[in-house]
């Protein structure tokens, strides 16, 4: 079933193509003016040798050919305009697919599809394809006055556009699997280029390029036999119908010359005929020519709705002020999304506004996979993430997102400015409120030593800063707006002994104006202003209280086995000692 942003846009270009179905009807018409130049000039011209009815037939045809060309242009355009009002439907849509597929941890071939899909689509309807849609009713017309010159030639050209279009519904028939399967071949070859373009530094240093270039060629060629086996069936059938049309022209051509001999026709009505057969016939030729095309967008429209069904929300909740009071997990369970077994089970906590709570755990317990479910960016398995009581889906994303801060493991700046990564991408910053955060991260003064200072680029993911650069200017951006919940998963990873600093007074100054605080950490310095402190362990939580009081629990070493008593066994017999 075809998405309703997908149905939208598509009945929008319908109705654009009503427009250029009417210019169609006028280009069709205009194409009559090359047979009926060629009738006159063989029966009339020829015949009487006529200069000045050769100079107004002239005329006639050349004004009649160059407004056929404006027509064009202007069909052309109308096509494109057309499928730009299907981008301005899905594009929002389309974005946010992609970046919810990349949250459930999909493959980049995956998470990048709908806009593969899109441009696929947008390719179809700026191509030949449709135009020969539109002027395929105009078949009947041209085969019509075929038969109105000569019963015959109608007969021999209504039974080649048989045969065409036989071709066409083979064509269809046999280029669906292969194009089903070019779809993913071509995912897959784009995700390993973009794996490896995005891990280089790696792949030069420890010199794995020939084991990535064996991996790439391999799918690569998986991707040129799959090519290769869709072009063969449409180059094929392509083939086929042109020959078949040059064949069939010869046969009008040939009926022509029978009926001329016989009397039963003039010359330039064979001539004319013949012309006009070909024009008949042409949308089909072009249609099986764009038949893989078609196919691919077709397949597009089907994977692009599905994927959209899964995403777009089934209503709009009712919008709910900022979160204030207090952040709750209801004993969660953590799944990953598609997963079947639990990450983390029987997760429950409550902080209030100004307390902070510290997340340690031995690696691959599962701590970043809470944050991603206390964060929403996967669902619950089962319990709820509440803020001031109310489940964190009752929110939408965009404006709750004004309320968290966030800091990754993996620190993710955009290619901008400073101010811009900051401001999270705003089109309009609030430069006091970039300042500010900036001030709160410790990073201001940082920010002033660099080039350009707040209006440095940074390069894609930041490529000009230093890890530990990276991780202040993530952290500013996290403070940006005062967000009441601020998530650091182990935010000190690359941070010298300053930069720890400024994060454990950023934690102190988020406190102090009411904010939540959770941290995720290996270094017990960095819980130093938490008020509690979990331990996950096992896949599940372990212990849960009072940092000092939990800290000597987790810290404490286990009491050593009790030794048993030794027994002194006498021997009677001997007396000795055993």
């Amino acid at each position: 079933m075809t998405h309703p942003a997908i149905a939208a846009g598509l009945k929008d270009c319908r109705r654009a193509f009503w427009s250029v179905a009417v210019f169609s009807g006028f280009v069709n018409l205009l194409m009559l003016a090359g047979p009926l130049y060629m009738l006159q000039v063989y029966d009339r011209v020829l015949s009487s040798r006529s200069v000045p009815t050769l100079v107004a037939l002239t005329v006639f045809v050349v004004g009649a050919y160059a407004f056929q060309g404006a027509l064009d242009l202007v069909r052309s355009r109308v096509v494109m305009r057309a499928a730009s009002l299907l981008d301005k439907h899905l594009e929002g849509s389309v974005h946010s697919a992609v970046l919810r597929l990349a949250n459930q941890g999909g493959s980049a071939q995956n998470a990048l599809q709908p806009v593969r899909d899109l441009d696929q689509i947008r390719a179809f309807l700026t191509g030949t394809g449709p135009l020969a849609i539109v002027d395929l009713p105009w078949m009947p017309v041209f085969l019509g006055i075929c038969f109105l010159v000569h019963p015959w030639l109608g007969v021999t050209a209504l039974a080649g556009g048989i045969v065409l279009l036989a071709l066409t519904f083979l064509a269809e028939r046999l280029s669906r699997a292969p194009g089903r399967d070019l779809g993913q071949h071509v995912g897959q070859r784009a995700a390993a280029v973009e794996a490896d373009r995005r891990n280089s530094e790696s792949v030069a240093a420890m010199g794995m390029e020939p084991a990535l270039t064996e991996r790439w060629t391999a799918a690569n060629r998986r991707y040129l036999g799959v090519l290769g086996r869709a072009s063969d069936i449409t180059g094929t059938l392509g083939s086929i119908s042109k020959v078949f049309r040059l064949l069939l022209q010869s046969a009008v051509l040939g009926v022509g010359a029978y009926l001329v001999i016989q009397g039963q026709l003039s010359a330039g009505a064979m001539v004319a005929s013949s012309i006009m057969m070909g024009r008949a016939l042409a949308p089909i030729e072009t249609l099986i020519a764009n038949w893989r095309a078609f196919e691919g967008a077709r397949q597009s429209i089907r994977r692009l709705s599905a994927v959209l069904a899964r995403m777009t929300p089934t209503a709009r909740p009712t919008e709910l002020p900022k979160p204030s009071m207090h952040f709750q997990a209801e004993d969660l369970t953590v799944m990953a999304p598609g997963g079947k077994a639990p990450i983390v089970k029987d997760v429950k906590f409550i902080l209030k506004a100004g307390e902070a709570l510290g997340i340690v755990g031995p690696s691959g317990t599962g701590k970043t996979s809470l944050v991603r479910v206390l964060l929403g960016i996967w669902p619950a398995a089962r319990g709820a993430v509440r803020f001031d009581g109310g489940k964190i889906d009752q929110w939408t994303p965009a404006s709750l997102g004004q309320s968290i801060g966030f800091v990754s493991q993996n620190v993710d700046l955009f290619d901008g400015t400073i101010a811009e990564n900051i401001s999270r991408m705003a089109v309009k910053p609030d430069s006091e409120a970039i300042l500010e955060a900036a001030r709160e991260a410790g990073a201001h003064e940082m920010i002033l030593r660099l080039p350009a200072g707040y209006d440095t680029p940074i390069g894609e993911g930041g490529a000009v800063l230093s890890g530990g650069q990276r991780q202040r200017i993530a952290l500013a951006r996290a403070l940006y707006g005062k967000p009441f919940l601020l998530v650091l998963d182990e935010a000190g990873s690359n941070l010298d002994s300053e930069g720890e600093n400024a994060l454990l007074a950023a934690v102190k100054s988020a406190k102090a104006r009411g904010a939540v605080v959770i941290m995720v950490a290996h270094r017990p310095s960095a819980l130093a202003h938490c008020d509690k402190v979990m331990l996950l362990a096992n896949g599940a939580q372990q212990a849960y209280g009072p940092r000092e009081e939990t800290l000597r629990k987790i810290l404490a070493p286990a009491a050593p086995p009790a030794s048993p008593a030794l027994k002194v066994v006498r021997d009677a017999t001997a007396g000795a000692d055993r």
